[in-house]
């Protein structure tokens, strides 16, 4: 494989993200300058008092398939140390981290991380989830998640004439309809939530690192906004319909009914991206 050939963004590889093979496939010798994923949350194995399995909950998305439990929060950490070491390795030195979390898993991950260097949180960006309204003047956010952005070197100087930072959206699980055409995937999530990250730390014609691509919310957002995806998929299922999802975008694209990536800004603006690392 050409490393820089972009025909291999248009695909996704069904690999193990602890394993090295699916990297080498997706980037050959070629680094990404931002990892943004989703990885399993840090949920626990649901057990009665005797120690045997709780039954899934019908229609509750947190127990809808492909979701994965682990029996402690230490299994956790080691499945985090696994994957993480793993995608470090491909990165650019000055790359930036994104990634999606709970509660129980920003501890382990961010051990993880400065285990690894990346000892600067740059921030939480929080996604609140739109509910049912209520009336026309209010609106009920009661579900919220975090994606924990981090680098190996501090946040610059703030530059007074540059452009804000994007820390919080409001948004619903599926404000894009891409939800239900592509699998109902319990990590989904629309492109107006994942678009803010993905400008801010990365540039056009970046690769952007997804090792725990789900049903390819991620990295069907990087092609939109003109950056090459790298993406993994352990499931055989949700890799190929990633691969269809990815080529449909770049068809789209083709049409002229996408969003126009953002290009270098002129010597007299500032970009939003240039004082991100």
């Amino acid at each position: 494989m050409n490393p820089h050939d972009e025909s291999e963004s248009f695909r996704c590889q069904r690999a193990d993200a602890r394993e090295a093979q699916g990297y080498r496939a997706v980037l050959g010798e070629a680094k990404a300058s931002f990892l943004h994923t989703d990885p399993p949350y840090c949920l626990l194995t649901r057990r009665r008092k005797g120690g045997d399995l709780r039954d899934a909950r019908a229609n509750k998305k947190i127990d809808r398939n492909p979701i994965v439990r682990f029996e402690t929060v230490r299994d956790y950490r080691s499945f985090t140390e696994a994957w993480m070491t793993r995608a470090v390795a491909h990165l650019t030195p000055d790359a930036t981290l994104a990634i999606w979390t709970n509660l129980l898993g920003k501890e382990p991950i961010l051990a993880v991380a400065r285990a690894l260097g990346f000892s600067h949180l740059r921030g939480e960006y929080v996604w609140g989830k739109r509910t049912t309204d209520k009336n026309a003047n209010e609106q009920t956010l009661r579900v919220y998640e975090v994606a924990l952005v981090l680098s190996r070197t501090p946040a610059p100087p703030l530059d007074p004439s540059g452009l804000p930072t994007v820390w919080a959206v409001v948004g619903g699980y599926d404000d894009d309809a891409e939800a239900a055409r592509w699998g109902n995937h319990p990590h989904h999530k629309p492109f107006s939530v994942l678009e803010p990250l993905v400008r801010t730390w990365s540039r056009p014609g970046d690769w952007v690192l997804d090792p725990f691509a789900g049903s390819g919310s991620m990295p069907s957002a990087a092609l939109r906004l003109g950056r090459k995806s790298a993406c993994l998929e352990v499931e055989p299922e949700w890799a190929e319909r990633v691969t269809r999802r990815l080529q449909e975008t770049v068809s789209e694209m083709a049409r002229g009914a996408e969003v126009q990536p953002e290009t270098s800004a002129p010597d007299d603006k500032v970009s939003a991206t240039v004082n991100r690392r």
